[in-house]
């Protein structure tokens, strides 16, 4: 299979290509200068150059505070970026895989959130995130809208960098413990992706990896497994205000996958220790490990 990715230097994208050329796919990565995903000539060009059965829309506004201040920007990238994507797809008979997120809901839920359940995001990010799914189901006829949470991968930046970074300081860390959702590695969202691009079946679904923990725990386990033990202190979401709200509760039932067979999505945990080890054979994990 053919396969054109947009965003393709960011962390999904880079594992995206990896894991598909790894499967035997073809894969062309784009970036924002070899495709810009507002412009329709460009991304027309594209397209039409890598001739690909399937396009991966990696490219997105993902600064959250940002968006609250610069909403134009945030729309142009996260609604009218999928709304050409679509157009250009859907006049060719091609797949679109969307990729959106956890913000799309209040987090409020009480338990997992599945693809039945009404969105209603809080933050500006969220509400063009959401636009965006809406313009590819529209839109583009063949499409996966696909939801995920907590993502991070080997290319970052990502929160489980960030966390090693900051223990490679040696400073005291204090991390939020009253949001809880489930870590999400590139490298079992894109191998779970190529499973359901494969089977060509259009919808929304969300995947994550399974399990629940909040930021705190998240962070303990990052430097458990990193073999560093800094002083992290739990705090509460009040005591780290943002400029947009996070969700409180985050976790995805991956019920859409699960109902067609698809095989559960590994533990968190198991994701994060695969992720470290893949820093450390690099001598990409920051900070002295034991």
């Amino acid at each position: 299979m053919r396969i054109l990715t947009t965003g393709g230097k960011g962390q999904l994208g880079r594992e995206l290509d990896e894991v598909a050329t790894a499967a035997g796919h073809v894969v062309v990565s784009t970036d924002r200068e070899g495709c810009n995903i507002t412009d329709a000539a460009a991304v027309a060009r594209a397209i039409d150059l890598a001739a690909p059965e399937a396009v991966v829309n990696c490219a997105a506004w993902t600064q959250v505070d940002a968006a609250e201040q610069d909403v134009d920007a945030a729309y142009l990238s996260n609604a009218i970026g999928p709304r050409v994507l679509a157009a250009a797809c859907a006049q060719r008979s091609l797949m679109l895989v969307q990729i959106s997120t956890d913000y799309v809901f209040d987090g409020r839920a009480e338990m997992p959130i599945d693809e039945w359940q009404r969105p209603a995001p809080r933050s500006v990010y969220g509400l063009t995130k959401l636009a965006g799914e809406n313009e590819v189901r529209q839109l583009a006829p063949r499409h996966l809208v696909i939801r995920t949470s907590w993502l991070y991968g080997r290319h970052g930046p990502n929160f489980v960098l960030t966390m090693l970074r900051a223990a490679a300081a040696a400073r005291p860390l204090r991390v939020v413990s009253d949001q809880v959702g489930s870590p999400t590695w590139t490298g079992h969202l894109a191998t779970e992706l190529l499973s359901l691009i494969e089977r060509d079946l259009p919808g929304t679904y969300h995947v994550t990896n399974s399990g629940i923990t909040s930021w705190h725990g998240f962070a303990l386990e990052i430097f458990a497994a990193a073999g560093v033990a800094p002083e992290v202190s739990p705090i509460t979401t009040a005591d780290y205000p943002t400029a947009a709200p996070r969700p409180a509760y985050s976790v995805l039932d991956n019920r859409a996958c699960r109902l067609l067979g698809e095989a559960p999505m590994p533990d968190w945990r198991e994701g994060l220790r695969s992720y470290i080890a893949q820093l450390r054979e690099r001598g990409a994990l920051p900070g002295r490990t034991s």
